[in-house]
């Protein structure tokens, strides 16, 4: 009984961390292509750049190397990211800024209309 509830507590555990991990992907990709697009327009510079340079030692497939070495560059930083935020115990609820990604937005101020101080306190 006991060997029985430890085994489904372990499963537990790493669906959790499963999950976490793929939450955290997916917002670290969204924030990279979001927030991240000056980051985005340098790497396309470099790549660009690089490509020019390597174009004479390698004409054939200097642009298919960068631009899948910025590619694997971009994927591989999401995942590391995402990993060591998972193994850290971190979990996207627990940040305040992603209100966004657990549906709980934060409750923006009541609208007062402008005829409300001149209408609101009248009695029939």
């Amino acid at each position: 009984m006991v060997s029985a509830q430890s085994s489904n507590l372990g499963q537990t555990d790493s669906l959790l961390m499963m999950k976490s991990f793929l939450i955290w992907t997916f917002t670290l990709a969204v924030c990279l292509l979001v927030v991240g697009f000056p980051l985005v327009v340098l790497m396309a510079t470099v790549g660009c750049l690089l490509s020019i340079v390597l174009q004479s030692v390698m004409p054939a497939s200097a642009v298919l190397i960068v631009a899948g070495g910025l590619v694997m560059f971009n994927v591989m930083a999401v995942l590391i990211a995402a990993g060591v935020l998972t193994a850290k115990g971190i979990h996207p609820t627990q940040i305040k800024w992603l209100s966004w990604l657990h549906g709980k937005a934060e409750k923006a101020q009541t609208t007062v209309y402008a005829a409300c101080p001149l209408t609101c306190e009248i009695n029939q």
